[in-house]
């Protein structure tokens, strides 16, 4: 399923597709020198639950995804009709490499989510600063284009820099939203503080969308705050999450946990339509 898809009547909202982070998959592999949990084996079952496409971030010290596996989920994705592949990674280390060598064997990821975090970090923990940074992801951001491939900028909720991003050539923005995820965890959702921070997560959406971008979103999104962030957020169209259905799918199993994330947005679309 593509993530423009409209649900229902109003074609004014879109669709939210779950795109789903393998990296934790890959992180418990490589403890042994062994082939499980398979990568390509869980792509394989979410995707048989209903998710609607496949993010990887891979790191310069290949700690969890591997450029062995991008290369092997691409070959598996192709068949995979509709199925969006999401690569994110820091521009200025290894991810240009691996989108030119898909590129070059004719299989390019559908989106590029282009994140600025340093080698050794080890999560994402910030957006662009594209006064400082923005000159230098421009001609990457275009190489990105000619060679077929979707640009998302990993930003945090600011909307004064929406339009900025849109101008530096920028298809997309991914929200990142973990400190929507402890206001809501400490707040219970409720609360004067958290109702601003929810606000401006909005206003960045809206700044977004105004500016012709997409929106996507993730980092810490869970079931407990996921539709509460669709219901309050509008366009959202894609929600990458990894660390939180990894660890659910211990619990439930991968595909339970797919569906309940599935039903977190379904639940959130309702909300809002309900608004």
């Amino acid at each position: 399923m593509n993530p423009l898809v409209f649900q229902g009547a109003d074609a004014s909202r879109p669709a939210t597709a779950l795109s789903v982070n393998l990296n934790k998959v890959a992180l418990l592999r490589n403890q042994r020198n062994l082939t499980i949990p398979g990568v390509v084996r869980a792509a394989e079952l979410v995707l048989d639950a209903g998710a609607h496409g496949i993010t990887v971030h891979p790191r310069p010290d290949e700690r969890h995804i591997r450029a062995s596996d991008v290369r092997e989920l691409s070959v598996f994705l192709q068949g995979r009709p509709g199925v969006e592949y999401n690569i994110e990674g820091n521009p200025f280390h290894n991810l240009m490499d691996l989108l030119r060598e898909l590129a070059a064997a004719g299989a390019p990821c559908d989106q590029a989510t282009f994140v600025p975090d340093a080698v050794g970090q080890s999560t994402s923990d910030h957006g662009w600063d594209l006064a400082a940074d923005g000159a230098r992801l421009a001609p990457l951001i275009a190489e990105c284009h000619a060679l077929g491939v979707r640009v998302s900028l990993f930003m945090d909720p600011d909307p004064d820099a929406m339009a900025a991003a849109r101008a530096l050539g920028a298809d997309r923005v991914e929200l990142y939203t973990e400190a929507f995820a402890r206001s809501h965890l400490g707040h219970r959702g409720e609360g004067e503080a958290h109702a601003a921070l929810v606000s401006r997560y909005a206003a960045s959406a809206e700044a977004a969308l105004h500016a012709g971008l997409g929106v996507n979103a993730g980092h810490d999104l869970n079931r407990d705050n996921l539709a509460d962030f669709i219901a309050a957020v509008p366009g959202v169209q894609e929600v990458s999450i990894g660390h939180a259905l990894i660890a659910d799918a211990l619990e439930l199993g991968l595909a339970q946990a797919v569906h309940g994330y599935l039903r977190c947005i379904a639940a959130g679309l309702a909300a809002k339509a309900r608004a």
